[in-house]
């Protein structure tokens, strides 16, 4: 049966994401609390893992009901910093560990997500553990640490996802919330990077390229895809879904 295996958001944009068993879908379409806090440099510039390679120093959890943020660094260093009530405060501690100057935003309707017209991103067991396949050092979480979707589902081959973009692409319902695909998602820099230390594999985006195209089941809609350096599913969950609640174990059927 396909099923969702994993729920994953990421309380802030570019840091740490959280495993849930269970999530409503905003009345935007995005995951509640799904890139529900961003850094910002002097300039309103994101501070992100596509400008920065020292997000991958540092590891973070946020706890929903203090509001606090902790924090690790690849050096031992901790805190907790009051992201919620005083962002000011947290905002001057990451400002120091990213060294500019920063401020802390919230969104808790829609969330700071890459496509504000969009909302969660899928993709499969199988799509992870086959990528994980095409390099000598990968394990399937790291894989899902580089590429960072928010819903995951199992009991489909790989590149299950492909299939909801393109001209007459079906959509999918995950319990009672439908999903209805948008695009595939380009990648940027970051899949390219260790995520625990940020070094760059320069290799890695000729083969993943190499191996995307020689994979591209046969059913897929190559029109939809501009290049090759796209994995996931960017999806929409349109009006009528939004409010519901998506949960691990939700049965995943294929629609029209």
């Amino acid at each position: 049966m396909a099923r969702v295996a994993r729920l994953t958001r990421y309380p802030v944009k570019a840091l740490s994401g959280e495993d849930v068993e269970a999530v409503a879908v905003t009345a935007g379409g995005t995951l509640a609390g799904d890139r529900e806090y961003r850094l910002t440099d002097a300039d309103g510039d994101l501070v992100n893992g596509k400008r920065t390679p020292l997000v991958h120093a540092l590891s973070t959890r946020y706890d929903r009901d203090s509001g606090t943020l902790s924090v690790e660094t690849n050096a031992g260093e901790t805190a907790v910093l009051p992201l919620r009530e005083r962002p000011e405060e947290a905002a001057a501690w990451l400002g120091d560990f990213f060294g500019v100057d920063l401020s802390v935003d919230r969104d808790t309707e829609l969330g700071f997500v890459d496509r504000r017209s969009a909302g969660p991103s899928v993709i499969s067991t199988a799509t992870v553990e086959t990528v994980a396949g095409w390099y000598d050092d990968l394990t399937p979480e790291s894989v899902r640490r580089r590429m960072r979707a928010n819903v995951e589902v199992a009991g489909v081959p790989a590149f299950w996802e492909d299939r909801f973009v393109g001209s007459d692409a079906p959509a999918f319902r995950a319990g009672d919330v439908r999903f209805e695909g948008v695009e595939p998602c380009g990648r940027c820099v970051v899949p390219e990077r260790d995520p625990d230390t940020g070094e760059r594999n320069p290799a890695f985006r000729e083969r993943f390229v190499e191996r995307r195209e020689a994979t591209l089941p046969e059913w897929v809609d190559e029109d939809a895809f501009d290049h090759y350096y796209a994995l996931m599913l960017i999806a929409d969950v349109p009006d009528g879904a939004r409010g519901r609640t998506l949960a691990v174990g939700d049965e995943v059927i294929t629609e029209r």
